[in-house]
């Protein structure tokens, strides 16, 4: 019977402490190497993401109203990650899409595409039909998609991932020193209040 009491006490001990733990847990890591950022001058925000991902999609309204009211000295860069050959298709659209300036105008619905109407947007012509819906002719997409820049940025996404220490998606990278993500942060709330308190730190050190 005392050894049961004992087991008991250790077994609510633990679990005090595996709590406590839980409790203090910053919702982030450090960087084992940090990288360095495109301007010294600001507080750089990168996020890994794949059209793909249903979190990735259910953070974006969390980040779209976090950028209306982003801080003027933070810089804010999408960086699609690429994990496999699909996910290299949808990172090409996205820097086509960049490459043509219109970013703004397909990101949202290239999202609600993939995850809501579950279109297959792989192909260059499947592609094409696409952002001829939003506007953009096929010779001006075709010569951006098949451009030297665009391939450059996908040969270089390629191994942006492994840099920061990103092995899944979504995950945002505060200064080159920090990541956060579904898993360190437990909701996508709370990625951008960890975010938040980051970038108040390294603007409070600049």
């Amino acid at each position: 019977m005392l050894n049961n009491k004992i087991v008991v006490s250790v077994f609510f001990v633990l679990f005090g402490l595996a709590g406590l733990v839980n409790a203090e847990s910053p919702g982030y890591e450090v960087l084992s190497t940090p990288q360095p950022t495109q301007n010294p001058d600001k507080v750089e925000v990168i996020e890994f993401f794949w059209y793909g991902c249903p979190h990735c999609y259910h953070l974006e309204p969390h980040l779209n109203k976090w950028l209306k009211t982003k801080p003027d000295n933070v810089d804010f860069i999408r960086q699609p990650a690429i994990f496999s050959s699909l996910w290299e298709k949808h990172a090409k659209a996205y820097f086509t899409a960049e490459a043509l300036g219109v970013v703004d105008k397909v990101h949202a619905d290239f999202f609600d595409a993939i995850q809501n109407k579950k279109q297959k947007l792989e192909s260059e012509d499947q592609l094409v039909k696409f952002f001829s819906e939003h506007g953009v002719t096929e010779v001006d997409f075709r010569n951006a998609y098949n451009s030297f820049p665009v391939d450059y940025k996908v040969r270089q996404a390629k191994t942006m991932a492994a840099r920061y220490g990103v092995n899944g998606v979504p995950a945002l990278i505060i200064n080159g020193k920090y990541r956060t993500s579904g898993s360190l942060a437990k909701t996508q709330q709370n990625m951008i209040e960890v975010m938040n308190r980051l970038i108040e730190k390294e603007s409070s050190s600049q």
